[in-house]
């Protein structure tokens, strides 16, 4: 499956931004998807975990209660919402795809290209 993140951009700290992880020539059905990040500097982690089998998500502490993964209904699209940004949110977000599931990145084999998130303080 190929996956293709976009949506990030600059947003002051406080603000929300969504981005989207579109499939191409597949579907996202039987895959686990997932949303890691990386930041400058920094090892790749994850951020959440979407099983799309059965809906069961995990999320990250760092992010819990402010982000949220959603799909859309065609199996094609999955969602990350953010919300109530801080400032070491900012990194390079990465969708990823893989048949089993895992929060690490080397368990998945399905990448997308990174969209980058800048949060100003």
């Amino acid at each position: 499956v190929q996956l293709q993140a976009s949506g990030g951009g600059l947003v002051q700290a406080g603000g929300s931004l969504r981005l989207s992880c579109a499939a191409s020539a597949a579907t996202f059905r039987g895959y686990v998807v997932a949303w890691f990040r990386q930041a400058s500097g920094k090892k790749r982690e994850y951020v959440a975990v979407y099983g799309w089998k059965n809906f069961y998500t995990q999320y990250a502490d760092s992010v819990k209660g402010r982000f949220t993964v959603s799909r859309d209904n065609a199996q094609r699209t999955m969602y990350l919402q953010m919300s109530n940004l801080k400032f070491e949110d900012t990194a390079i977000y990465y969708c990823a795809a893989s048949t089993g599931w895992s929060t690490l990145p080397e368990r998945y084999k399905y990448w997308g290209r990174g969209t980058l998130v800048t949060v100003s303080s």
